[in-house]
Protein backbone atom coordinates (compact mmCIF):
# COMPACT_ATOMS: atom_id res chain seq x y z
CA UNK A 1 0.00 0.00 0.00
CA UNK A 2 1.02 3.32 -0.84
CA UNK A 3 2.01 5.81 2.28
CA UNK A 4 0.09 8.19 0.87
CA UNK A 5 -2.76 6.12 1.34
CA UNK A 6 -1.82 4.68 4.93
CA UNK A 7 -3.78 5.82 8.32
CA UNK A 8 -1.49 7.28 10.26
CA UNK A 9 -0.90 5.13 13.43
CA UNK A 10 1.05 6.19 16.91
CA UNK A 11 2.81 4.26 19.26
CA UNK A 12 3.40 5.79 22.76
CA UNK A 13 6.04 3.93 25.37
CA UNK A 14 5.58 4.57 29.23
CA UNK A 15 8.54 6.85 29.86
CA UNK A 16 7.01 8.74 26.99
CA UNK A 17 8.76 7.79 23.92
CA UNK A 18 7.02 8.65 20.91
CA UNK A 19 6.87 7.00 17.92
CA UNK A 20 4.84 7.76 14.46
CA UNK A 21 4.38 5.78 11.95
CA UNK A 22 1.56 3.82 9.44
CA UNK A 23 -1.75 1.62 10.81
CA UNK A 24 -2.71 -2.08 9.56
CA UNK A 25 -4.72 -4.95 10.48
CA UNK A 26 -7.75 -3.13 12.74
CA UNK A 27 -8.50 -0.13 14.02
CA UNK A 28 -8.74 0.90 17.65
CA UNK A 29 -6.24 1.18 20.88
CA UNK A 30 -4.35 -1.64 22.49
CA UNK A 31 -2.23 -1.41 25.89
CA UNK A 32 0.28 -3.98 27.10
CA UNK A 33 3.97 -4.93 27.47
CA UNK A 34 6.31 -4.02 24.57
CA UNK A 35 8.62 -6.68 23.98
CA UNK A 36 11.09 -7.58 20.96
CA UNK A 37 10.92 -10.94 19.27
CA UNK A 38 14.65 -11.45 16.94
CA UNK A 39 13.55 -14.48 15.34
CA UNK A 40 13.72 -14.14 11.12
CA UNK A 41 10.80 -16.13 10.26
CA UNK A 42 8.12 -17.99 12.47
CA UNK A 43 5.80 -14.71 12.51
CA UNK A 44 2.64 -16.22 12.38
CA UNK A 45 3.32 -18.69 15.16
CA UNK A 46 4.43 -15.86 17.46
CA UNK A 47 1.34 -14.38 17.15
CA UNK A 48 -0.52 -17.21 17.75
CA UNK A 49 1.64 -18.29 20.82
CA UNK A 50 -0.93 -18.22 23.80
CA UNK A 51 2.47 -17.25 26.10
CA UNK A 52 2.12 -13.90 24.13
CA UNK A 53 -0.66 -12.79 25.48
CA UNK A 54 -1.16 -9.51 26.78
CA UNK A 55 1.87 -7.88 24.84
CA UNK A 56 2.71 -5.43 21.97
CA UNK A 57 5.44 -7.39 20.00
CA UNK A 58 8.28 -5.79 17.82
CA UNK A 59 9.55 -8.02 15.05
CA UNK A 60 13.05 -6.76 14.52
CA UNK A 61 13.09 -8.90 11.31
CA UNK A 62 12.36 -5.33 8.85
CA UNK A 63 10.27 -7.51 6.28
CA UNK A 64 6.74 -8.72 7.94
CA UNK A 65 4.39 -10.88 6.52
CA UNK A 66 6.10 -11.94 2.83
CA UNK A 67 4.82 -15.60 3.32
CA UNK A 68 1.28 -14.89 4.10
CA UNK A 69 -1.30 -16.81 6.49
CA UNK A 70 -1.81 -20.13 6.60
CA UNK A 71 -3.99 -22.45 8.94
CA UNK A 72 -1.45 -25.31 9.31
CA UNK A 73 0.94 -22.76 11.28
CA UNK A 74 -1.09 -21.27 13.92
CA UNK A 75 -0.07 -22.25 17.36
CA UNK A 76 -3.49 -21.52 19.07
CA UNK A 77 -7.15 -20.50 17.28
CA UNK A 78 -6.49 -17.14 16.87
CA UNK A 79 -3.90 -14.29 17.44
CA UNK A 80 -3.18 -13.98 20.91
CA UNK A 81 -0.62 -10.97 20.85
CA UNK A 82 -2.46 -7.19 21.78
CA UNK A 83 -0.92 -5.64 18.57
CA UNK A 84 2.27 -5.69 16.51
CA UNK A 85 5.04 -3.44 15.61
CA UNK A 86 7.18 -3.60 11.93
CA UNK A 87 9.25 -1.99 9.40
CA UNK A 88 7.65 -2.74 6.82
CA UNK A 89 4.85 -4.61 5.93
CA UNK A 90 3.83 -6.99 2.69
CA UNK A 91 0.11 -6.80 1.55
CA UNK A 92 0.85 -9.72 -1.59
CA UNK A 93 2.43 -12.31 0.05
CA UNK A 94 4.44 -14.79 -2.30
CA UNK A 95 3.89 -18.38 -0.66
CA UNK A 96 1.77 -21.23 -2.23
CA UNK A 97 0.73 -22.20 1.22
CA UNK A 98 -1.12 -18.58 2.04
CA UNK A 99 -4.36 -18.11 2.15
CA UNK A 100 -4.58 -14.40 3.21
CA UNK A 101 -2.32 -11.65 3.92
CA UNK A 102 -0.88 -10.86 7.39
CA UNK A 103 -2.61 -7.41 7.91
CA UNK A 104 -6.33 -8.87 6.58
CA UNK A 105 -5.73 -11.84 9.40
CA UNK A 106 -4.90 -9.08 12.22
CA UNK A 107 -7.89 -7.01 10.91
CA UNK A 108 -10.07 -10.12 11.04
CA UNK A 109 -9.61 -10.66 14.36
CA UNK A 110 -9.44 -7.03 15.65
CA UNK A 111 -5.80 -6.95 15.99
CA UNK A 112 -4.12 -3.21 15.01
CA UNK A 113 -0.93 -2.82 14.40
CA UNK A 114 1.94 -0.05 13.73
CA UNK A 115 4.52 0.00 10.24
CA UNK A 116 7.10 2.70 8.89
CA UNK A 117 8.69 3.27 12.65
CA UNK A 118 12.36 2.73 13.12
CA UNK A 119 12.28 -1.00 14.47
CA UNK A 120 15.94 -1.39 15.43
CA UNK A 121 15.85 2.13 17.68
CA UNK A 122 13.09 0.88 19.17
CA UNK A 123 14.35 -2.36 20.00
CA UNK A 124 17.64 -1.06 21.66
CA UNK A 125 15.24 1.16 23.89
CA UNK A 126 13.90 -1.71 25.25
CA UNK A 127 16.74 -3.55 25.76
CA UNK A 128 18.58 -0.13 27.47
CA UNK A 129 15.82 0.16 29.45
CA UNK A 130 14.18 -2.96 30.06
CA UNK A 131 10.19 -3.76 28.55
CA UNK A 132 8.03 -1.38 29.47
CA UNK A 133 4.00 -1.17 28.89
CA UNK A 134 3.46 0.81 25.76
CA UNK A 135 -0.22 1.90 23.99
CA UNK A 136 -0.91 1.45 19.80
CA UNK A 137 -3.50 3.66 18.45
CA UNK A 138 -5.26 4.26 15.31
CA UNK A 139 -7.62 6.68 16.92
CA UNK A 140 -6.05 8.41 20.11
CA UNK A 141 -2.97 10.60 17.90
CA UNK A 142 -2.28 13.13 20.62
CA UNK A 143 0.72 11.73 22.43
CA UNK A 144 -0.44 12.94 25.69
CA UNK A 145 -3.51 11.21 25.95
CA UNK A 146 -2.11 7.83 25.05
CA UNK A 147 0.40 7.91 27.40
CA UNK A 148 -2.55 8.85 30.25
CA UNK A 149 -3.82 5.37 29.16
CA UNK A 150 -1.01 3.57 28.94
CA UNK A 151 0.52 4.60 32.52
CA UNK A 152 -2.50 3.10 33.87
CA UNK A 153 -2.65 -0.16 32.80
CA UNK A 154 -1.38 -2.62 34.82
CA UNK A 155 2.22 -4.14 34.76
CA UNK A 156 3.28 -7.67 33.79
CA UNK A 157 4.80 -7.94 37.33
CA UNK A 158 2.37 -9.83 39.15
CA UNK A 159 -0.35 -10.18 36.37
CA UNK A 160 -2.20 -13.81 35.98
CA UNK A 161 -2.96 -14.32 32.30
CA UNK A 162 -3.58 -18.22 32.69
CA UNK A 163 -6.97 -17.77 33.20
CA UNK A 164 -7.54 -15.94 29.34
CA UNK A 165 -5.98 -18.35 27.64
CA UNK A 166 -6.68 -21.79 29.62
CA UNK A 167 -8.85 -24.22 27.93
CA UNK A 168 -12.65 -23.70 28.91
CA UNK A 169 -13.13 -27.72 29.08
CA UNK A 170 -11.10 -30.75 28.69
CA UNK A 171 -10.41 -32.48 25.70
CA UNK A 172 -8.50 -34.69 24.04
CA UNK A 173 -5.52 -34.46 21.75
CA UNK A 174 -4.33 -36.93 18.53
CA UNK A 175 -2.87 -34.98 16.01
CA UNK A 176 0.46 -35.43 15.42
CA UNK A 177 3.64 -33.53 13.82
CA UNK A 178 2.08 -32.68 10.21
CA UNK A 179 2.70 -35.48 7.54
CA UNK A 180 6.00 -34.21 5.72
CA UNK A 181 7.21 -31.75 8.64
CA UNK A 182 8.48 -34.37 10.90
CA UNK A 183 12.00 -33.65 11.56
CA UNK A 184 13.04 -36.33 14.58
CA UNK A 185 12.53 -40.08 14.87
CA UNK A 186 9.10 -41.02 16.63
CA UNK A 187 8.30 -44.48 18.62
CA UNK A 188 7.26 -46.73 15.36
CA UNK A 189 3.99 -47.43 17.36
CA UNK A 190 4.76 -51.67 18.88
CA UNK A 191 4.31 -50.07 22.36
CA UNK A 192 1.22 -49.12 24.32
CA UNK A 193 0.38 -45.47 24.15
CA UNK A 194 0.83 -43.82 27.33
CA UNK A 195 -2.09 -41.63 29.56
CA UNK A 196 -0.50 -37.87 29.58
CA UNK A 197 -2.35 -35.42 30.99
CA UNK A 198 -1.54 -31.58 29.56
CA UNK A 199 -2.03 -29.11 32.29
CA UNK A 200 -2.89 -25.94 30.06
CA UNK A 201 -1.51 -22.73 31.00
CA UNK A 202 -1.38 -21.78 27.40
CA UNK A 203 -0.65 -24.73 25.29
CA UNK A 204 0.88 -24.33 21.69
CA UNK A 205 -0.26 -26.83 19.14
CA UNK A 206 2.84 -28.32 18.44
CA UNK A 207 3.59 -29.20 21.55
CA UNK A 208 0.95 -31.49 21.82
CA UNK A 209 1.67 -33.26 18.56
CA UNK A 210 5.49 -33.88 20.10
CA UNK A 211 3.98 -35.72 22.25
CA UNK A 212 1.48 -37.50 20.30
CA UNK A 213 4.25 -38.23 18.04
CA UNK A 214 6.15 -40.00 20.31
CA UNK A 215 3.22 -42.23 21.89
CA UNK A 216 0.98 -40.33 24.34
CA UNK A 217 -2.69 -40.14 24.36
CA UNK A 218 -3.23 -36.78 25.66
CA UNK A 219 -5.91 -35.33 27.84
CA UNK A 220 -5.79 -31.22 27.90
CA UNK A 221 -7.35 -29.80 31.08
CA UNK A 222 -7.49 -26.65 32.30
CA UNK A 223 -5.24 -24.59 34.65
CA UNK A 224 -8.36 -24.63 37.83
CA UNK A 225 -8.44 -28.41 37.44
CA UNK A 226 -8.45 -30.01 40.76
CA UNK A 227 -5.17 -32.26 41.42
CA UNK A 228 -8.15 -34.93 42.19
CA UNK A 229 -10.08 -34.74 39.13
CA UNK A 230 -5.91 -35.05 37.25
CA UNK A 231 -5.20 -37.95 39.28
CA UNK A 232 -8.21 -39.63 39.35
CA UNK A 233 -7.50 -40.24 35.41
CA UNK A 234 -4.14 -41.62 36.40
CA UNK A 235 -2.35 -40.80 33.73
CA UNK A 236 1.43 -42.12 32.97
CA UNK A 237 2.54 -38.62 33.36
CA UNK A 238 2.34 -35.30 33.67
CA UNK A 239 2.69 -31.92 31.31
CA UNK A 240 3.01 -28.48 32.77
CA UNK A 241 2.12 -26.02 29.57
CA UNK A 242 4.22 -22.77 28.30
CA UNK A 243 1.60 -19.83 29.47
CA UNK A 244 1.66 -15.72 29.69
CA UNK A 245 2.14 -13.39 33.08
CA UNK A 246 4.00 -13.57 35.80
CA UNK A 247 4.34 -17.44 36.90
CA UNK A 248 4.25 -16.63 40.97
CA UNK A 249 0.57 -15.32 40.53
CA UNK A 250 -0.33 -18.91 39.28
CA UNK A 251 -1.05 -19.62 43.23
CA UNK A 252 -4.00 -22.09 42.06
CA UNK A 253 -1.52 -23.74 39.50
CA UNK A 254 1.59 -23.82 41.54
CA UNK A 255 -0.34 -25.36 44.60
CA UNK A 256 -2.02 -27.85 42.25
CA UNK A 257 1.69 -28.79 41.21
CA UNK A 258 2.75 -29.40 45.01
CA UNK A 259 -0.12 -31.96 45.71
CA UNK A 260 0.48 -34.15 41.99
CA UNK A 261 4.27 -33.79 43.16
CA UNK A 262 3.29 -36.33 45.70
CA UNK A 263 1.96 -39.05 43.52
CA UNK A 264 5.60 -38.96 42.15
CA UNK A 265 4.08 -39.67 38.79
CA UNK A 266 6.57 -38.40 35.77
CA UNK A 267 6.29 -34.88 35.63
CA UNK A 268 7.78 -32.46 32.42
CA UNK A 269 7.54 -28.95 32.04
CA UNK A 270 7.82 -26.09 29.59
CA UNK A 271 8.67 -22.12 29.76
CA UNK A 272 5.83 -21.43 32.12
CA UNK A 273 5.52 -24.81 33.37
CA UNK A 274 9.01 -25.20 34.30
CA UNK A 275 8.51 -21.45 36.31
CA UNK A 276 5.72 -23.39 38.03
CA UNK A 277 7.76 -26.63 38.75
CA UNK A 278 10.33 -24.70 39.95
CA UNK A 279 8.12 -22.59 42.12
CA UNK A 280 6.12 -25.86 44.12
CA UNK A 281 9.63 -26.90 44.55
CA UNK A 282 10.02 -24.01 47.05
CA UNK A 283 12.35 -21.78 44.64
CA UNK A 284 11.60 -18.28 43.79
CA UNK A 285 11.01 -16.21 40.35
CA UNK A 286 12.32 -12.86 38.82
CA UNK A 287 11.53 -10.81 35.74
CA UNK A 288 14.30 -10.07 33.16
CA UNK A 289 15.08 -6.78 32.04
CA UNK A 290 14.06 -7.16 28.84
CA UNK A 291 13.14 -11.22 28.24
CA UNK A 292 14.47 -14.11 25.75
CA UNK A 293 12.44 -13.82 22.68
CA UNK A 294 14.19 -15.39 19.46
CA UNK A 295 15.10 -18.72 17.68
CA UNK A 296 18.87 -18.91 18.74
CA UNK A 297 19.45 -18.99 22.23
CA UNK A 298 22.18 -20.92 22.99
CA UNK A 299 21.65 -23.38 26.03
CA UNK A 300 23.80 -25.93 27.74
CA UNK A 301 26.31 -26.96 30.58
CA UNK A 302 29.40 -29.23 30.56
CA UNK A 303 30.44 -28.40 27.10
CA UNK A 304 26.82 -29.66 26.17
CA UNK A 305 24.93 -26.62 23.81
CA UNK A 306 21.66 -26.61 22.27
CA UNK A 307 20.56 -24.02 20.37
CA UNK A 308 16.65 -23.24 21.34
CA UNK A 309 13.75 -20.83 20.85
CA UNK A 310 12.66 -19.02 23.59
CA UNK A 311 9.39 -16.95 24.97
CA UNK A 312 9.62 -15.56 28.10
CA UNK A 313 10.12 -12.37 30.62
CA UNK A 314 10.61 -14.39 33.64
CA UNK A 315 13.25 -16.95 35.34
CA UNK A 316 13.51 -19.54 38.12
CA UNK A 317 16.02 -17.82 40.29
CA UNK A 318 19.89 -20.08 40.78
CA UNK A 319 20.07 -19.36 44.16
CA UNK A 320 16.72 -20.41 45.56
CA UNK A 321 16.56 -24.05 44.28
CA UNK A 322 16.85 -26.71 46.59
CA UNK A 323 19.58 -29.38 47.45
CA UNK A 324 17.80 -31.44 45.40
CA UNK A 325 17.39 -30.02 42.17
CA UNK A 326 19.75 -30.00 39.83
CA UNK A 327 20.37 -27.75 37.19
CA UNK A 328 20.73 -29.15 33.60
CA UNK A 329 21.01 -26.31 31.20
CA UNK A 330 21.86 -22.53 31.50
CA UNK A 331 20.90 -19.51 29.18
CA UNK A 332 24.42 -19.32 27.92
CA UNK A 333 23.76 -15.50 27.08
CA UNK A 334 23.35 -13.88 30.93
CA UNK A 335 23.60 -17.56 32.91
CA UNK A 336 19.96 -17.85 33.90
CA UNK A 337 18.32 -21.12 35.04
CA UNK A 338 17.23 -22.70 31.59
CA UNK A 339 16.60 -26.38 32.48
CA UNK A 340 16.40 -28.50 35.95
CA UNK A 341 15.22 -31.75 37.29
CA UNK A 342 15.00 -33.17 40.31
CA UNK A 343 17.80 -35.50 41.71
CA UNK A 344 15.33 -38.30 43.18
CA UNK A 345 11.94 -38.00 42.24
CA UNK A 346 10.90 -38.30 38.05
CA UNK A 347 10.25 -34.40 37.74
CA UNK A 348 12.11 -32.34 35.17
CA UNK A 349 11.72 -28.96 32.85
CA UNK A 350 13.12 -26.62 30.39
CA UNK A 351 12.58 -22.95 30.16
CA UNK A 352 12.62 -22.80 26.24
CA UNK A 353 10.60 -24.63 23.52
CA UNK A 354 11.76 -27.87 22.12
CA UNK A 355 8.99 -28.08 20.05
CA UNK A 356 10.84 -26.22 17.47
CA UNK A 357 7.69 -23.31 16.33
CA UNK A 358 9.17 -21.76 15.16
CA UNK A 359 13.14 -22.76 15.91
CA UNK A 360 15.80 -25.13 15.95
CA UNK A 361 15.40 -29.18 16.76
CA UNK A 362 18.21 -29.30 18.76
CA UNK A 363 15.87 -30.50 21.92
CA UNK A 364 13.22 -32.75 20.64
CA UNK A 365 15.55 -35.21 22.57
CA UNK A 366 13.44 -34.14 25.57
CA UNK A 367 9.81 -35.54 24.55
CA UNK A 368 11.77 -39.22 24.11
CA UNK A 369 12.94 -38.46 27.48
CA UNK A 370 9.70 -37.60 29.30
CA UNK A 371 8.15 -41.14 27.61
CA UNK A 372 11.23 -43.09 28.70
CA UNK A 373 10.90 -41.74 32.14
CA UNK A 374 6.92 -42.78 32.10
CA UNK A 375 7.95 -46.12 30.91
CA UNK A 376 10.19 -46.49 33.50
CA UNK A 377 7.91 -45.44 36.14
CA UNK A 378 5.22 -48.18 35.15
CA UNK A 379 7.49 -50.65 35.23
Amino acid sequence: MPLSQANPALLVLADGSIYQGFAFGASGTAIGEVVFNTGMSGYQEVLTDPSYCGQLIVFTYPELGNTGVTPEDEESDRPQIKAAIARNICYRPSNWRSVQSLPDYLKQHGIPGIYGIDTRALTRKIRSTGAMNGGISTEILDPDKLLHEVQAAPRMAGLNLVKEVTAKAAYEWQEKTLAGWEFAASPDGSEDLLKVVALDFGVKRNILRRLASYGCQITVLPASTPPEEILALDPDGIFLSNGPGDPSAVQEGIETVKVLRESQKPMFGICMGHQILGLSLGAETFKLKFGHRGLNQPCGLDRQVEITSQNHGFAVTAESLGEDIEITHFNLNDKTVAGLRHKTLPFFSVQYHPEASPGPHDADYLFDRFVQLMREHKK
